[in-house]
């Protein structure tokens, strides 16, 4: 504990983690560190700047303690293979949260695309007489799009983009993750609803208090929050 450097970790663990910690003191011991006459004790560390990572217990069973971060600088201090190790399994550990993040995003993704197949597919069985033209049928197909935008967004398409002029991108582009997942689930909604033959004007109502409350329901979702 007489190097500068593990004075200057030690205290920066304390200033990140303990809101006791008397920085004052800390300057002190980290001004005289690496001096030939200067010694520190966990003891006297502890006792002098109200640390809290670091715990010395005298008599049986007694000892110095530390938390883990600190465990791990320390041992990682003592022997070069354990701070390779720790390296390599703090990067797997990463590839590992990535590639569930990744995968946690491409079912979402997949999702949203089984829910659009199905929702396009009640249009056209129900929506969509056999007589219309390629032009007709795009047409019923970009209305129930903005039956979703105004029960979701609150606007239309064209009004987004009218009030969005130098945006990049449409409504859908811009919507985050909260939106998305709820607008894949109204997808599949309205494909319920349009079997079941309920006018748009009713199906809009319908969708709009779903959309409601779904979207207060994920705000607070820790794992929605992941995804961002």
């Amino acid at each position: 504990m007489r190097s500068r450097t593990t004075i200057e970790f030690l205290g920066i663990w304390e200033q990140l983690n303990n809101p006791d910690f008397k920085g004052v003191e800390f300057d002190s011991f980290l001004f005289e560190a690496g001096s030939n006459s200067f010694t520190l004790s966990p003891t006297k560390w502890i006792e002098f700047t109200n640390a809290k990572g670091i715990v010395s217990k005298q008599g049986k069973n007694g000892g110095t303690f530390a938390h883990t971060d600190i465990a791990f600088e320390f041992a990682s201090w003592v022997s070069s293979v354990f701070k390779l190790y720790l390296i390599k399994e703090f990067q797997r550990l990463k590839e590992d949260e990535n590639d569930r993040l990744k995968l946690e995003w491409n079912f979402q993704r997949t999702l949203a695309k089984v829910n659009y197949h199905i929702h396009t597919d009640a249009i056209k069985e129900n929506l969509i007489p056999k007589e219309l033209n390629k032009s007709q049928k795009s047409l019923v197909f970009a209305n129930e799009a903005d039956l979703l935008n105004v029960a979701l967004f609150g606007v239309t398409a064209k009004q987004w983009r009218d009030d969005n002029p130098v945006a990049e991108g449409n409504i859908r582009d811009m919507a985050n993750i909260d939106q998305l997942v709820v607008l894949s689930n109204l997808e599949s909604i309205n494909a319920v609803l349009i079997h079941q033959g309920i006018e748009p004007s009713k199906r809009l109502i319908q969708l709009n208090k779903i959309a409601i409350t779904q979207m207060k329901s994920l705000i607070n979702n820790k794992n929605i929050k992941r995804l961002k």
